[in-house]
């Protein structure tokens, strides 16, 4: 295997899938665990069990989605957009119960201590839960700083969607969706039953769920094949599952169709989309060949055209299979599963378009499947999404040696006037040296206009998820947004936009600065602030004006002041900022000695102030 690709022996395969089952009859418990030893390998299992209840899969609106818990999930959420991702409300709930309720935390802590590999596993709606504990251990334990080994693992068999597309984004980024599995056969309703709104079949959903829910006397039934409501509730699935892999197929063309834009607004479509690695299983017994998909677009576009019919008399007939197939017998499914006869569709660009094209494994994994001319070139289209994302990353990464050299260039400024000592803000600010400053004002607006493109780009996902957290682009990025955002607060107060627009952080700061922020303080596991030393300036050109009107008076602003003066301390401390912002003569000495005297005479920076002017 490819090392981006999950190492994951046939025997930890079946090991999953036989706890997943005996979990998914065993409901009253809330997970089953198995240890395992063999040769040098020790491990345990964790397998969660599934509901037929409704409430559990379901809460209030159209698709039952909500922000996901931070406190659990840091890590999914768009950073730079600072958005967090979108989840399924019941399967959370049910998740912080089992976090809260059991002893869950206890087992897993204790199995890390002990260097054992975990894998978590479930079956049907058992599935979001292995999940979500999943995410949630690589959240508490695998962070970039922990360096922790052994990464856990997540098997899931028949597992309905948990999250929005930048679930997927992050998991990307974190470069966590590789150690998510998930198996899926090819008419399965349960993987596609969150494209439909609720609202629209509650009811046919309480009466469907009834042939996989363990407590009912349906569980595993045969149905005739001839039941309307199960004809009803699958084409019902997948007519929504058709309006948002052709919606997403449209928005991934460079135009989109207006006249299909107006439509999505007035037809609800779901916010789920899929992450991690997919395992389509034809179905076909011991010969079926597997086929294997990491790329997210591709992932959607195949749950819809894998499970298309040949005749309109198949509706009935496929319609049952879609419930048989979830609840398929383990005894068979494990015996395709067994059989590691993987097809690999890393190179979907060189998809076969039609079974004539080619006699190799790839097409006949793609017949088995089903899968048409018109299928097979949406799955290449889907990947020119990836391919456009990675040619725009090329295009930013050709203009960071131009970055490279304006930086330079504003470096030596900085460093003339540290000479001087002068501070390069004050000296851009009151135009010390007309032609220098000048000059130095050019490379500020070159720069500004290449980020400010790499960030429309990045805003609207059109670069590779991986690029918030990539280790260069942070250093580029943290580099940048230090020695030009004074330049541009410096402007920015020097032509008294703050009368006009308002304060500097509420009105004026570029998203170029806030998203390179916001990466740097992720990639630190850092609390998100609301300054950094880079715009501190801000901070203080606000205080002297509000301490220079006379409209406020000091003590409102004593605490604000405290605030800023501790930080400036600290950050001089930790070699973050220039002690050349203490001369004599600039914007901060100028405002601090504005302060009342009893206050300077207590304040942690005036020894700091009174041995520069020394």
């Amino acid at each position: 295997m490819a090392s981006d690709r999950i190492e994951i022996s046939r025997d930890q395969i079946d090991k999953a899938f036989s706890l997943a089952w005996k979990a998914h009859k065993t409901p009253e418990k809330h997970y089953l665990i198995e240890k395992i030893r063999k040769y040098n390998r020790s491990e345990i299992i964790i397998s969660f069990p599934a509901s037929g209840s409704i409430k559990d899969w379901y809460s209030k609106g159209p698709f039952g989605e909500t922000k996901v818990n931070l406190n659990l999930f840091a890590s999914l959420k768009s950073i730079g957009n600072n958005e967090a991702a979108s989840v399924n409300e019941a399967f959370q709930s049910r998740f912080e119960a089992i976090v809260a309720k059991s002893s869950f935390e206890v087992k897993v802590e204790k199995a890390k201590k002990k260097g054992k590999q975990i894998v978590f596993t479930g079956h049907s709606s058992g599935a979001p839960m292995a999940i979500l504990a999943t995410l949630w251990t690589l959240e508490k334990y695998h962070t970039p700083k922990s360096n922790a080994g052994n990464h856990p693992l997540c098997v899931t068999f028949g597992s309905p969607l948990i999250g929005n597309k930048i679930l997927s984004h992050a998991t990307r980024r974190e470069n966590w969706s590789i150690y998510f599995l998930h198996y899926v056969t090819r008419y399965d309703v349960v993987p596609r039953i969150l494209f439909s709104p609720l609202s629209s079949f509650d009811k046919k959903f309480e009466a469907i769920s009834q042939f996989f829910n363990p407590k009912s006397r349906s569980f595993m039934t045969q149905s005739t094949g001839k039941d309307a409501a199960i004809s009803e509730f699958y084409f019902f699935v997948m007519s929504n599952t058709a309006n948002v892999t052709s919606h997403d197929a449209y928005k991934q063309m460079e135009g989109m169709d207006a006249t299909l834009e107006t439509v999505a607004n007035f037809i609800p479509l779901s916010p789920y989309r899929p992450f991690g690695t997919y395992i389509f299983c034809s179905g076909n017994g011991k010969e079926g060949r597997k086929v294997v998909i990491r790329n997210p677009d591709a992932v959607l576009q195949l749950l819809f055209f894998c499970a298309q019919l040949s005749t309109e008399a198949e509706v009935d007939q496929v319609s049952d299979r879609s419930l048989r197939e979830h609840i398929i017998n383990g005894t068979e499914f494990q015996q395709t599963l067994g059989m590691h006869n993987f097809v690999y569709l890393d190179q979907l660009l060189k998809v076969p378009l039609s079974f004539a094209d080619s006699s190799g494994d790839i097409n006949l994994a793609l017949s088995d499947l089903g899968l048409s001319t018109s299928a097979r070139l949406s799955l290449q289209a889907a990947v020119l999404i990836d391919e456009r994302r990675s040619e725009n990353e090329k295009k930013m990464k050709n203009k960071i040696d131009l970055v490279d050299e304006k930086m330079k260039e504003l470096e030596k400024y900085k460093e003339t006037w540290e000479h001087q000592k002068l501070g390069y803000y004050d000296a851009f600010k009151v135009q010390k040296d007309p032609d220098a400053d000048f000059q130095a004002n050019i490379k500020r607006l070159e720069l500004a206009a290449i980020w400010d493109e790499i960030i429309e780009l990045l805003r609207n996902y059109n670069l590779p998820d991986f690029l918030e957290g990539d280790e260069e682009w942070i250093k580029i990025g943290t580099r940048f947004r230090k020695l030009v955002e004074p330049l541009d607060i410096s402007n920015y107060y020097r032509h008294l936009r703050h009368l006009e627009a308002g304060p500097y952080m509420d009105k004026g700061r570029p998203r170029r600065y806030r998203y390179t922020q916001r990466w740097f303080e992720h990639y630190k596991r850092k609390p998100e602030e609301q300054i950094s030393e880079s715009c501190f300036w801000a901070m203080i050109e606000d205080l002297w004006y509000k301490t220079s009107n006379t409209m406020n008076s000091f003590e409102d602003v004593k605490e604000d002041v405290e605030k800023i003066e501790g930080q400036i301390k600290k950050w001089v401390d930790d070699k973050k900022l220039d002690k050349d912002i203490f001369v004599e003569g600039s914007t901060l000495v100028k405002w601090w000695n504005s302060l009342p005297q009893q206050h300077r005479q207590g304040s942690c920076i005036r020894s700091f102030i009174e041995t520069n002017m020394l």
